[in-house]
C-alpha cells in the first residue's frame, strides 16, 4: 500500500510540475494534476475490457510474444 501512495504523490508531482511549467499558472498545474489521475484511471478500466476481449485471446492463439 505505500508504494501505491508513494507512485501517486509521485505522479501528482510530475503532472503538477508539467504542466505548470507548460502554463506557467499554479492553477491550471494543480487541475491537471488533479483530473489527469481521474482520466487515466476511466482509460485503463476501457484498456482492460478491450485487452480482455481482444488482445488476450489474440495472444494466446499465436503464443507468448518475445
Amino acid at each position: 500500500m505505500y508504494k501505491t501512495l508513494t507512485f501517486a504523490l509521485v505522479h501528482f508531482t510530475v503532472a503538477f510540475s508539467v504542466a505548470w511549467m507548460i502554463s506557467g499558472s499554479l492553477l491550471v498545474g494543480g487541475l491537471i494534476a488533479l483530473v489527469e489521475p481521474m482520466v487515466n484511471t476511466v482509460a485503463y478500466f476501457f484498456h482492460e475490457q478491450a485487452w480482455n476481449r481482444f488482445g488476450k485471446a489474440k495472444l494466446d492463439k499465436t503464443g507468448p510474444a518475445v
